[in-house]
């Protein structure tokens, strides 16, 4: 059965070889010439990688560009969190990578859920991004004779990823934030710090701007620009216990969506395999282990249940199950993150977990640091090392890590086209926002080099296309009758939240989300438990207005009032999620329903009937959203069943 796309969602994938459509677009595509780059303001939301980057970008063509990051410093965006690398088709091993190869690992890693045009255009420009670091001075890793070191990651046969020991995202960040600081300085990037978005304007159909909260003193501003990007990240915090930090949230883009900006596959959310366990009730946050270290970590569990107490060292090697190694020969460890967390949870699920709750596994280093010394896997890996030990007290120099999946990505975000334009005329989304390059699974490494993608060699190219018809438009005032309706429905929205003078905490129903969320539509999904998830987050909501307590007041600085309007939106993400993943009756990457897998418990696709981007449309508050569909057709590409065997 062919699916048909609705005809509002134009992707607007170039005509042409595949190969080929990104080069003819950007020798093509209509263009803003730098005096006219003057006369043009443009709104970037979020200084992670994609932000400042983007930010940088455009304020080096020459065009206006303010910045909105709710941090103190563009620095403490979340991308600083990254550990394991960046991918980039180099081919410096010599190994066999090409950009194809990239493209492929991509589309195969994402379960045939994923757009080509885009995919081949980021494995394009990956090179390029490596150029780019190392002339910022990124200091990636480098062999002995000088060359930059590639190491391995999940889902691929050949070694690609660049990386700074465990601290990739800090270093590209700091890169990132230095060319940001340079446009800051000669006065095309203005920085506004300390203040968060909590609207969009749309004037006559095209996005004009922006309604932001000065977090320090509770003020309410406009803003207005000819086009607005959202680099806001991704809903991990939905589930309240993620990898991500405690103040990333959906917000910015679900205040987009509730103005009409469609938000496509939201039940696309990544279970990364290696992280440190939970330990305890009250946790708020849960840290990753880098996938990388899974290059020469080895998974295993006891055969035997009544070993499972056992300390790990005093476990045979005949008496261990390296379970990956076991399923998945021909990728063992590195099989992508969305295989490795399913087998870790069954093999808990069948009581082999280990640990003081029996919900982990084991990530063993004895054999590398036999095979290679501890010298060399220190070199590799020592400040992730350190990072478990002062968490957990134990030194995987000397025994195993303790790991068990986590949230940690969301491959959903809001629809956008080829150019990175949602839906709405003039409003785009870059990097983790959007839902453009990763289907239903991420492939490790993967993260960073989109968001960078979009920032320094996408954006800047497309958005001339809207722009160039925007020189004559002039300055946007922020006195119009929408400015003043869109900060009207914000400040409506406070006093609602101050109404309601109730008596539970907002972090209480943060964790109450979280639980339903995890439970119900985490690792494992079914019909029944999605069912019954959304009639809870329904009563939740209705819970939540009416008795939440809010202190202090809306006019000063109030970090209760922040997490109280990202709770909100995180509870309306919540149900639209549940109701994704409840319309989609496949299992594919890192969305499995329990109803759909073959017989060795693999997820089993529907191509015939699920072949599509699910962008959903906003039909206002406790109405059903409606689905539209996008059709994804493979030129290149032979889909195929998934195998990593």
């Amino acid at each position: 059965m062919a699916i048909n796309s609705d005809s509002n969602l134009n992707s607007k994938i170039p005509a042409g070889d595949m190969s080929e459509k990104w080069t003819n677009y950007k020798g093509s595509v209509p263009l803003v010439s730098p005096n006219n780059k003057r006369r043009i303001d443009i709104i970037i939301v979020g200084s992670g990688l994609a932000g400042a980057s983007a930010a940088a970008s455009l304020g080096e063509l020459g065009y206006n560009v303010k910045v909105f990051t709710f941090h103190d410093s563009p620095r403490r965006a979340h991308s600083i969190a990254a550990q394991g690398g960046i991918n980039a088709a180099k081919n410096y091993r010599n190994d066999g990578d090409s950009v194809y190869r990239l493209f492929y690992d991509t589309i195969k890693g994402g379960d045939y859920r994923a757009r080509e045009g885009n995919v081949h255009r980021l494995a394009e420009v990956s090179t390029s991004i490596i150029d780019q670091c190392v002339a910022q001075g990124v200091p990636f890793a480098r062999e002995y004779g000088g060359l930059l070191d590639n190491r391995s990651f999940g889902g691929t046969q050949v070694s690609r990823t660049f990386y700074a020991r465990g601290q990739t995202g800090q270093q590209l960040l700091i890169g990132a934030y230095q060319a940001l600081s340079r446009q800051i300085s000669l006065g095309t990037v203005k920085l506004y710090n300390r203040h968060e978005m909590l609207d969009v304007v749309t004037v006559d159909g095209q996005c004009r701007g922006i309604i932001a909260r000065n977090l320090l003193n509770g003020e309410l501003e406009r803003h207005s620009a000819h086009a607005v990007v959202l680099c806001t990240g991704g809903y991990g915090n939905v589930f309240y216990l993620s990898t991500n930090a405690m103040m990333c949230n959906v917000t910015a883009a679900w205040r987009a969506h509730r103005r009409g900006a469609y938000f496509a596959n939201p039940c696309y959310t990544q279970i990364h395999p290696t992280c440190i366990p939970v330990s305890g009730e009250y946790q708020s946050k849960l840290t990753l282990m880098s996938e990388s270290l899974r290059n020469d970590g080895r998974c295993w569990v006891p055969k035997n249940e009544a070993d499972c107490g056992k300390h790990p060292n005093d476990i045979p090697e005949q008496d261990r199950d390296y379970y990956l190694e076991r399923r998945y020969p021909a990728f063992g460890n590195l099989v992508p993150r969305d295989i490795a967390s399913r087998a870790a949870k069954q093999v808990c699920d069948e009581g082999r977990g280990v640990g003081s709750t029996r919900l982990a596994v084991y990530l063993d280093f004895a054999d590398a640091i036999k095979r290679d010394g501890q010298a060399a896997i220190s070199a590799r890996y020592g400040n992730l090392f350190e990072m478990y030990e002062k968490i957990t007290g134990e030194d995987p120099n000397k025994q195993p890590m303790r790991i068990y999946p986590a949230v940690h990505y969301t491959m959903g975000g809001l629809w956008v086209d080829y150019e990175l334009m949602t839906n709405i005329p003039g409003l785009y989304a870059c990097g983790e926002a959007n839902f453009s390059d990763h289907g239903a699974n991420r492939l490790g490494a993967s993260a960073l080099m989109q968001g960078l993608a979009d920032g320094y060699f996408v954006l800047p190219y497309t958005i001339g296309s809207y722009l160039s018809k925007e020189i004559r438009t002039g300055a946007i005032s922020t006195d119009s009758p929408e400015f003043e309706a869109a900060e009207k429905s914000v400040r409506d929205n406070i006093q609602r939240l101050y109404a309601a003078n109730g008596k539970q905490s907002v972090e209480s129903f943060h964790r109450r989300l979280g639980k339903i969320m995890w439970d119900k539509c985490g690792m494992g999904r079914t019909a029944e438990g999605l069912t019954q998830a959304i009639a809870e987050i329904q009563a939740l909501r209705e819970e939540f207005w009416s008795d939440v307590f809010l202190p202090g007041t809306a006019d000063e600085f109030n970090p209760e009032l922040e997490k109280a309007l990202r709770v909100a939106d995180f509870i309306e993400l919540g149900q639209l999620m549940c109701e994704d993943a409840l319309h989609r009756n496949e299992s594919c990457g890192g969305h499995f329903r329990e109803e759909y897998q073959t017989e060795d418990g693999e997820a089993d696709r529907d191509d015939e009937n699920f072949m599509y981007v699910a962008a959903w449309e906003w039909k206002g508050e406790n109405q059903k959203a409606e689905l539209h569909k996008e059709a994804l057709n493979y030129e290149v590409v032979k889909v195929q069943k998934r195998s990593y065997k």
